[in-house]
């Protein structure tokens, strides 16, 4: 096996483990925050569409922007330790368009890296995936029926 396909590999393995523990621990404290006694009781009493509702709603979204963004910085921070993409800017780019999928294109990523990339793009959908899920469940403790 090619040593540049192992460390690839390797890699993208560590950074998957690493991403799948802070989101899980993440989405575990959000939802710790949300579930104290008295926030039970007080979120059967709000109405969705209330400003309390839609501060409870943007709360929760972005905190979960805010969990993804560190995972993004993570393979962000990673291309550039491995030498895979030479600036910050183009880094955050191309782990930002591999996470969310959207993918344009590797021109800004190294020919040797580019299997970090599409494991970020795998991940990206399971734990946005997963955020979604979670968003859902959320939005249904307010819900007044």
């Amino acid at each position: 096996m090619d040593d540049n396909l192992l460390a690839q590999f390797v890699i993208s393995s560590v950074m998957v483990v690493v991403c799948v523990i802070v989101h899980g621990f993440g989405l575990f404290g959000l939802n710790r925050a949300m579930r104290t006694e008295t926030s039970i009781e007080r979120l059967e009493r709000i109405e969705p569409l209330s400003p309390r509702g839609t501060a409870f709603t943007l709360g929760i979204v972005i905190a979960m922007l805010a969990l993804h963004g560190i995972e993004i910085w993570l393979f962000a921070l990673a291309y550039l330790a491995i030498g895979a993409i030479p600036a910050l800017e183009p880094a955050l780019y191309f782990s930002t368009i591999s996470y969310s999928t959207v993918g344009y294109s590797d021109v800004h990523i190294t020919e040797q890296w580019r299997l970090v990339g599409a494991f970020e793009s795998v991940l990206g959908i399971f734990l946005l995936g997963w955020s979604t899920a979670f968003f859902f469940r959320m939005i249904g403790r307010i819900d007044p029926h």
